[in-house]
């Protein structure tokens, strides 16, 4: 089954690719062979992420208008906060993307995070690769913008965007450690509202000390997504980061991240959430319930 899925997946078959994610996504028989056999590919993907709130998805919308005009093949995956309880998407299908839902030139994929600790799908890494086999021109990962998914995205992405909003300046300084590092273009989304230029003048000063490590100055620049302004300059920039993107020390390291997380997955692969709650509840109406004499005990 596996082998006949892929081969319809090279060939360009949509439907193939969307049973593939599903295949890989529920583990089903054949999903390991599957991703084993998938062909190497220099396809490039451009993380969205930042934090809620932010336009990313309107952001996301006008930046896939414009690559279609241009004549290419995009594929979205969209990661979706879900609740810690069903595990389902909470946010469900895009509705400002709906207008791509059926087009020939693009693939949307919502993905619920299922509980990751992250803010990542548990299977994001493999299923991003399944879009890579697919040939697509551009694959963009937009992610839910909370929790590590920042820093997480940064081990997916050959270009990580940063979205933020005049207002989000607390926010900001808050998360300053992680978001410095891994962005390569920083974007004040809503930038016609008041003190966006402010805004971008400050963000720029907190970056200077960012400046020495990296290879360039992080670009900064404004976007009010609504009105498609300032994304032609956007994708530009994305552009040109992405030809410049090159074989580095830190893109070994982020391969070791990769290889690390999947490693984990699997040795974790036989313990399930809902039996462990089960028998935590067991244990508890015991008394003198204790954690970590009961992880010890596994």
């Amino acid at each position: 089954m596996w082998q006949e899925l892929l081969q319809q997946l090279q060939q360009g078959d949509t439907k193939a690719l969307a049973r593939s994610i599903s295949l890989v996504e529920n583990e089903q028989p054949g999903y390991e062979s599957l991703l084993q056999s998938l062909p190497f590919s220099p396809a490039k993907i451009i993380g969205i992420t930042g934090p809620p709130g932010a336009g990313k998805s309107t952001l996301v919308d006008s930046l896939i208008g414009l690559l279609v005009d241009s004549g290419k093949k995009v594929g979205v995956l969209c990661v979706d906060p879900s609740s810690p309880f069903n595990l389902g998407a909470v946010l469900g299908d895009r509705i400002r993307m709906s207008d791509w839902y059926t087009h020939p030139n693009v693939f949307i994929r919502s993905l619920a995070t299922r509980g990751s600790m992250g803010g990542l799908h548990p299977k994001i890494i493999e299923i991003a690769d399944l879009m890579k086999a697919f040939r697509f021109d551009h694959i963009i990962v937009e992610t839910v913008g909370v929790g590590q998914s920042e820093i997480e995205i940064a081990g997916l992405a050959d270009v990580t965007v940063v979205v933020v909003v005049p207002e989000a300046g607390d926010e900001v300084q808050t998360m300053k450690a992680g978001l410095m590092e891994i962005a390569d273009v920083f974007v004040v989304n809503k930038a016609d509202r008041p003190d966006a230029d402010m805004f971008v003048n400050h963000l720029r000063l907190m970056l200077a000390p960012a400046f020495s490590k990296h290879y360039n100055e992080v670009p900064v620049l404004k976007t009010t997504a609504t009105q498609k302004e300032g994304v032609k300059e956007l994708l530009d920039i994305i552009l040109h980061q992405l030809q410049k993107a090159h074989l580095t020390d830190k893109k070994f390291w982020l391969l070791a991240e990769r290889a690390y997380y999947l490693i984990e997955q699997k040795k974790m692969k036989g313990v399930d959430k809902a039996v462990l709650k089960k028998e935590i509840e067991s244990s508890y109406h015991k008394g003198n319930f204790n954690l970590y004499k009961f992880i010890a005990d596994k």
